[in-house]
């Protein structure tokens, strides 16, 4: 029999276990509360009720995985060689064989997701799919495509969902209840009489500062550009509230202009429109930038912009750079950069951390800000303090220098809980799918306008011992009202949660319907492994197809012997155009499939993605239908195109008697197509051009010797063509 160890069950959480005896729940509890230690009272619960069964816990980040791992090894008696990590880092061959002798399997959800697909798992045999950060699993999150194939084919199912925060929408907490397959809702908060004795004594403080007058020059400036673009955009026909308009509002308006655009309007107030809207964002940035950030991230952003305008043929870059207003704005930045004013709020922070630390020398804190370039800053003054120690933690992307390796941010935090550093500066990347160690006080840099951001950083600090959160607000500016959006979503969220858990009840397991019998068959469909985490692949996957990923040279899916179809969305064949890479590509697929075909997949207008004339087009379409014979078929969006894919690999494997297989040998190409292929690498030399440079040269080497003058020569070459061909065939390779 198998036991927790090194714990004690709290009672909110033996009570939340007797719960999930029965039904899936929901369980939402405070960052720091135990949500993993109750997810592991479960687990094991179910693994005594179904010996032999497996536990699934499935959560969004690597490190936390690893982190997950541990715990499972420390608190329960489980063999630790049955304790797995699955990540993409794991070869999918590696997953397989470790599943097979796995009790507890630990994966991200993409990675499960794929080997679901690819039938390398057999979720029959999983008596407890747990999902971390419940909140996510709404939309094509893969959570909800592995929770379907779970409730599906589990023999003894039950799904748990973790979160601190599910947010503060009725219907966002309603579609991951849904999702889930979540039959109760067991919430608590720190009032709750069986939580309330193991909550520790949290103190929250607003720090109030003043925008400077210095500030509010450069300020009026921007309002005042702004509100000429609102007034711009009502001029076209577009009603407007300039003192209530959200930047959600103006990027609801941009993709309602992207919209119509690619549905085909032709209007060109549309055009301006967009450009008008796309500078109203911009200058919105900069107020938001100036009100919360200071004159230094405010000037950087202006120097992007116009650097930016110097090389860019956006409209709405360029034309916002030579606005009246806004070149003031940025002259007067300017002047407060050179007499070195920032944002009273980093003085205020200096002085809180500076009291912090000398009056607890071993204290830990965490600042979080919601921009990287203001961290680096930050850490910089900081580390001017006497006794405080201060080093940057961000994402894995790479900006402005700054980018950890989820490896690097492990041995950051290892460093930070071993006392290397007291204060580390987080952007948003800290608030979910990491451990952070408890710290004696958290720091907002500026409020956050959402309600499961807001109790991810809260919940950083009070989990062993008292603490304490300090948000720093600039009066009468965006950080007021964010600070009261986030307070207000927070208490709806509890609010609807409990009205929830009372009155809605949620049919996990209602009656089936003919939709959950998913046809059976013996067709298979080869995917390239670029294509793994699509949507499409799920909708071929409910359909009951057999999907078998592997690198394919040519073509997207092999659907049967000799059928290959290349999958185009009709922005990418557009741009496949323009950059010349589609008859290459279409050459490539009738070269090595007898049965050839190309899917353009969408909705919107293909005449009206970019600047290409619609003539160009369609003469496109005409060669690769009628001069290389391959078949177009167009679909309107993943689901269309899965009922494509499905209905030829029926069709296609039903008449051939033959069994299928990849065929994973090339057809040789001739003399003549090699000859025309080496010809088309040249810069600028298109299929029709290699062809009559051939003709006119009669070799390939001859083409390479030839020099400037007889190579322009040659009809639609000319003489900077020409002249290029020569520099790449004569200039000399360089490695690096």
């Amino acid at each position: 029999m198998i036991q927790i160890k090194g714990f004690m069950p709290r009672l909110y959480q033996e009570t939340i276990l007797h719960t999930s005896m029965t039904k899936n729940p929901l369980i939402v509890i405070p960052t720091g509360m135990g949500k993993t230690k109750t997810a592991i009272l479960i687990a094991v619960h179910r693994l005594n009720m179904h010996p032999k069964s497996k536990i699934l816990f499935l959560t969004p980040t690597k490190p936390l995985a690893s982190q997950i791992v541990e715990e499972f090894k420390q608190s329960t008696t489980i063999d630790k060689d049955e304790i797995v990590l699955f990540t993409g880092s794991v070869t999918p061959e590696k997953r397989q064989k470790l599943w097979e002798n796995a009790t507890v399997i630990v994966s991200t959800p993409q990675t499960a997701a794929n080997d679901v697909i690819n039938k390398r798992i057999n979720l029959k045999e999983v008596s407890c799919l747990i999902i971390d950060e419940a909140h996510l699993a709404v939309g094509d999150y893969d959570y909800s495509f592995i929770s379907k194939e779970y409730n599906k084919t589990a023999s003894f199912p039950r799904i748990v969902g973790l979160t601190a925060s599910p947010g503060s929408n009725l219907e966002k907490i309603t579609e991951v209840c849904k999702n889930l397959y979540i039959e109760e809702i067991e919430v608590r908060t720190k009032d709750d009489p069986d939580m309330k004795p193991y909550v520790q004594e949290m103190e929250i403080e607003y720090v109030m500062v003043n925008l400077p007058e210095e500030f509010k020059s450069v300020k009026k400036f921007l309002e005042d550009c702004f509100k000429s673009k609102l007034f711009k955009i009502k001029e076209l026909g577009y009603d407007v509230n300039s003192t209530k308009i959200s930047k959600k509002d103006l990027l609801a308006l941009q993709k309602d202009m992207q919209r119509k655009i690619a549905s085909g309007e032709k209007d060109y107030s549309i055009w301006s429109l967009l450009s008008i809207v796309a500078e109203a964002i911009k200058v919105q940035h900069a107020i938001e930038l100036l009100e919360t950030q200071g004159i230094s991230a405010l000037y950087k952003y202006f120097r992007k912009l116009y650097q930016e305008a110097e090389k860019t043929k956006t409209k709405a870059t360029k034309n916002l750079v030579v606005d009246l207003n806004f070149k003031s704005a940025y002259l007067k930045t300017q002047h407060l950069v050179d007499e070195d004013i920032e944002h009273p709020k980093l003085k205020k922070l200096k002085e809180i951390l500076n009291e912090t630390i000398n009056n607890k020398k071993d204290a830990k804190v965490i600042v979080f800000t919601q921009y990287r370039d203001s961290g680096t800053k930050l850490v910089k003054e900081l580390n001017q303090i006497e006794n405080v120690k201060a080093e940057i933690f961000v994402g894995q992307a790479k900006k402005n220098g700054t980018g950890m390796t989820q490896k690097e941010q492990i041995q950051m935090l290892e460093r930070f809980r071993s006392n290397e550093f007291n204060t580390i500066v987080m952007t948003s990347v800290g608030e979910l799918g990491l451990d952070i160690p408890s710290v004696e006080e958290v720091i907002f840099y500026e409020p956050v306008p959402s309600a499961i951001r807001q109790i991810q950083r809260k919940g950083r600090t009070a989990r062993h011992d008292k603490g304490k959160v300090r948000i720093l607000v600039t009066k009468n500016t965006i950080d007021e009202a964010y600070k009261w959006t986030a307070f207000h979503k927070e208490k709806r969220m509890y609010k609807l949660l409990n009205d929830l858990k009372n009155k809605i009840k949620f049919e996990a397991k209602k009656q089936p319907t003919l939709n959950d019998y998913v046809e059976k068959n013996d067709v298979t469909i080869y995917v390239d492994s670029r294509e793994k985490g699509t949507r499409l692949l799920k909708e071929l996957n409910d359909k009951g197809i057999n999907l078998k990923m592997q690198r394919l040279h040519t073509a997207d899916f092999v659907v049967g012997n000799n059928v290959g179809v290349e999958r185009k969305t009709v922005q990418d064949f557009v741009n496949s155009i323009v950059d010349k890479r589609i008859l290459n590509q279409i050459k490539q697929l009738k070269n090595n499939f007898a049965m050839p075909l190309l899917l353009i997949e969408g909705k919107e207008d293909i005449y009206s993605i970019r600047n290409v004339h619609p003539n160009a087009i369609r003469g496109m379409m005409t060669s690769i239908a009628l001069a290389f014979g391959v078949p177009i078929i167009f679909s309107q969006d993943y689901k269309d195109t899965a009922e494509f894919l499905a209905l030829i690999a029926k069709k296609v494997q039903s008449e051939d008697k033959k069994e299928f297989s990849l065929r994973q040998e090339r057809k040789p190409l001739t003399t003549k197509e090699l000859q025309e292929f080496i010809i088309e690498s040249l810069p600028g030399i298109g299929p029709s051009v290699a062809k009559k440079l051939l003709t006119e040269f009669k070799t390939v080497k001859n083409v390479i010797n030839a020099d400037v003058e007889n190579l322009k020569n040659v009809e639609l070459v000319g003489h900077k063509k020409a002249e290029e061909i020569k520099r790449i065939v004569e200039e000399e390779y360089r490695e690096f």
